[in-house]
């Protein structure tokens, strides 16, 4: 059995504190900005996001209400979500679902298509999961992309999330149900 190495911070713990920036090589990943709301708007836009997302963003005032929506999840302890930024919003790095009695987390991210293929989803995936492995003391974090996503599947390999199986029809996206594959890092992976 692996022993924890790292002490999972307890409730309270993130609340308490401001949301972190993390540097990702050339990249800064910070919170969510009420000035964001037409990168977000125009990302939400794009039909990769639209397709791999699974949600879509119509409005700058729906903008509005998904990056409050990002702060508070922070304050809750629930989520954390950040704006890859170089200067300009490149895309989003999340940890969805923070279970911190549990020591688990799923990550998830997209990237604009002028940042596809440079690299920045891989290079935030890794400081995200960097971050609450070794600073949060998560023990496990989940990355869960459809079978058809090629691109997410790479990140996830390139990024140090070692391929655990596929769950069949497990996520609803417009055109139906997906098989998704489940990737994971672990503590002893760091």
């Amino acid at each position: 059995m692996a022993r924890l190495t790292t002490p999972i911070l307890p409730a309270g713990s993130l609340s308490e504190t401001e949301q972190p920036v993390l540097q990702a090589g050339d990249l800064l990943l910070r919170p969510w900005e009420e000035a964001d709301t037409d990168a977000l708007l125009a990302a939400f836009g794009d039909p990769a996001i639209q397709r791999w997302g699974v949600r879509s963003v119509e409005s700058p005032a729906e903008a509005q209400r998904m990056i409050a929506s990002y702060n508070e999840a922070w304050r809750r302890e629930t989520a954390a979500h950040w704006a890859i930024t170089g200067p300009e919003v490149m895309g989003r790095a999340a940890l969805r679902v923070i279970d911190l009695a549990e020591g688990s987390a799923e990550i998830a991210y997209w990237v604009t298509p002028e940042a596809r293929g440079r690299g920045a989803a891989v290079r935030a995936a890794v400081a995200v999961s960097g971050w609450a492995l070794d600073d949060l003391g998560l023990h496990r974090i989940d990355l869960q992309h459809s079978v058809a996503n090629g691109p997410s599947c790479r990140v996830a390999v390139k990024a140090g999330f070692a391929y655990e199986g596929t769950k069949r029809s497990a996520l609803l996206h417009a055109d139906g149900w997906h098989d998704m594959h489940l990737h994971a890092r672990i503590q002893a992976d760091a």
